[in-house]
Order: structure tokens, then C-alpha cells, then sequence
């Protein structure tokens, strides 16, 4: 179990996770959420008793769900969260980023993307595992905190707004670690899997909505539609950056649904 050492927003984020999906407490609700909760997830109306309403629901469909954390950031007064989430035991799950916005010290807003774990991928590895040296799931080198986020940006503005494939030569490491489940492993599997991608959908857009940093982790929020008209994707992309270069990265992304339950879009 992931145990975050700096307290703080990031503890509190984690234990709502905690009391809410492993033990079905919802009594936490009431001391963490504001009264005027924005939720961004397309199934769970706004406010705290739509969400205890959403977790009760859940957890009398899947009575054995469980919520493996995984790594968590933060960044001012945004906590980023990624776990595994099994609502079936003995199934692969799936791979779920919750974003959370503290107010006063209690959580005002929250964005999320689901996405489920397949049997394969193209990399042979798994959407969960820390592969990078050294294999930590803790943010390290956190002094350079601002660096990344910049060098991050910079690296998503080039390759997926812009489409330039030269970035990957730039910006990511020749021992590049890939976790999306439908890229090669590898800088060469990065450029070869995108290459593809680009030539598939011409038209592609990619717009990041936040960018979320703690240390050598970032993560970019982003929405992404392939073709026009279409109503797009959210996607979390999470890159870890290692002596200035990208050496590894997951992410989930999730259909955005025609309707959804909250007035508020995904983004």
C-alpha cells in the first residue's frame, strides 16, 4: 500500500479514496467534501450526497471492490491519484486517475478517467509497474519540480498539439518505458506507435487542460479528438522525467459519454 510521507492534501485525498471504496464508509464525505462539490465524473450528479449515492450504488453492485493506489502528486491545490481499481476480484480491473481541487482545505472539485485494464499490450507491460531506475512510485528529485513541468509541456505542445514526432529525439530516453497498453515499448515504439496514429487521424487535435507536477512526475490532462464533430476522449497522460530526459509513461483515457449526469464536462 502506497503510504505518502508529506501528508496534507494528498493524505486526505488518498483516504477519502480509501474509506469510500474499500470500506464503504462514506461518513468521511461530510468532513472532507464542500457543500458546493463540482464533480466532473459524467455518472455522479454534483454535491456530497450525490457522491455517497454513488459509491453505495457501487459497492452494492460490486460488493468486493477494491482500490489499489499506486502513486499520488500534488501540486498546489490539485492532488493527482493513480490506482488500479478491481470491482471484480480475479479480473485485470482498471487503470483510474482522480483528480482532486482543494478549497479552505476541503475538496471543491474532482475530474476523473477510467480505463479498462486489457489481457495483453503491445509493450508486454503492465498500466501499473514502475520500470525506471530507481523503482520508486514516490515522486524523487523533487527540487526539480518546476523543471519538468516545463520540460513536460514543452514536450506535449510539440508532439501531440503539434504532431512532431521529432520531439520523441528531443525530450524521451533511448530506455523509455512505455505503459500505454496500445504503444511498443521503447523511444522507437513511441515514434512508430504515434507515427501511425497521426497518419490514422489527420486531424487530430490535442488540448491540455492542466498540467499537474511533484517532483520527477508529471501529469497533463488533456482532451483529445480525433476527427471533428467527434465528441472526443479525456486522458491522462503521466510521464516521469529522469535527468532531464522522459523515461517512462502511463495513461488512461475515457469515451466522453453524449450525456452525462453533471452539467460540467469532463474538463
Amino acid at each position: 500500500m502506497l503510504t505518502v510521507r508529506d501528508g496534507g492534501q494528498a493524505h486526505l485525498a488518498q483516504q477519502l479514496l480509501q474509506d469510500l471504496f474499500t470500506r464503504g464508509d462514506t461518513a468521511i464525505v461530510d468532513r472532507l467534501l464542500r457543500p458546493d462539490y463540482i464533480q466532473h465524473n459524467p455518472l455522479a450528479p454534483d454535491g456530497p450526497d450525490a457522491l455517497k449515492y454513488f459509491v453505495a450504488t457501487t459497492r452494492q453492485q460490486f460488493p468486493q471492490v477494491a482500490f489499489e493506489p499506486r502513486r499520488v502528486i500534488s501540486d498546489g491545490d490539485l492532488v493527482l491519484l493513480h490506482s488500479r481499481n478491481v470491482l471484480v476480484p480475479g479480473t485485470p480491473g482498471m487503470a483510474v486517475f482522480d483528480l482532486f481541487r482543494f478549497q479552505d482545505g476541503r475538496i471543491a472539485e474532482h475530474w476523473d478517467v477510467l480505463q479498462e485494464v486489457p489481457a495483453t499490450t503491445a509493450s508486454g507491460n503492465d498500466m501499473f509497474a514502475t520500470l525506471s531506475e530507481p523503482r520508486s512510485e514516490a515522486p524523487g528529485q523533487r527540487w526539480f519540480t518546476a523543471y519538468h513541468k516545463k520540460l513536460v509541456t514543452a514536450f506535449v505542445d510539440e508532439l501531440l498539439v503539434r504532431k512532431d514526432l521529432a520531439a520523441i529525439d528531443t525530450y524521451v530516453d533511448t530506455e523509455y518505458h512505455e505503459h500505454n497498453p496500445n504503444i511498443p515499448d521503447g523511444a522507437a515504439g513511441l515514434k512508430a506507435g504515434l507515427g501511425f496514429y497521426f497518419e490514422q487521424f489527420p486531424q487530430l487535435s490535442v488540448t491540455p487542460k492542466r498540467v499537474i507536477a511533484q517532483g520527477d512526475l508529471v501529469a497533463v490532462h488533456s482532451h483529445y479528438i480525433d476527427a471533428p464533430g467527434d465528441r472526443g476522449r479525456a486522458v491522462i497522460d503521466l510521464f516521469r522525467v529522469r535527468d532531464g530526459k522522459i523515461v517512462e509513461h502511463w495513461n488512461a483515457e475515457q469515451d466522453v459519454p453524449e450525456t452525462a449526469a453533471n452539467d460540467n464536462t469532463m474538463f
